[in-house]
């Protein structure tokens, strides 16, 4: 070749043994970049589901309130207030429910939070080495 490179194929043995460790290295830091580049994005998942999951129980314990209220409302008058207060509290209450529905939905999406595709991609590697499976020439 002109830039004093051999083609892949007519490479010596020793040549490949000098490139092998450079290719481990390569190799190692790819899969760190990936693992990482999962666990963020796993993370993020989780951490926007658990707020959500926050939202939910802040609207319940204002829904709580709003019940009080109805129910003092009720009590000392037997006018349209308490029944605007039971309206407001179903509001809060289906609110909440679907950002808990939510949160858990964006929750799931992070689990497990074990990086699943990382460890795939190593056991692929390994077997690379082996020479086992599908992998590239």
């Amino acid at each position: 070749m002109a830039d004093g490179t051999q083609p892949r194929d007519k490479r010596s043995l020793i040549q490949l043994l000098r490139e092998l460790p450079g290719l481990v290295v390569a190799l190692l830091k790819a899969e760190l970049a990936q693992l990482k580049a999962e666990l963020v994005r796993k993370a993020i998942n989780a951490g926007i589901g658990i707020g959500l999951f926050l939202v939910a129980g802040i609207l319940l314990f204002f829904m709580l309130g709003v019940l009080v209220a109805a129910a003092v409302l009720g009590i000392a008058v037997a006018l349209p207030g308490w029944a605007a207060a039971l309206i407001v509290a179903g509001g809060l209450l289906i609110l909440a429910a679907v950002f808990g529905l939510v949160g858990v939905l964006v929750f799931k999406r992070g689990m497990p939070p074990a990086p699943t595709e990382t460890i795939e991609s190593v056991k692929q590697d390994v077997n690379a080495v082996k020479g086992l499976g599908d992998y590239d020439h």
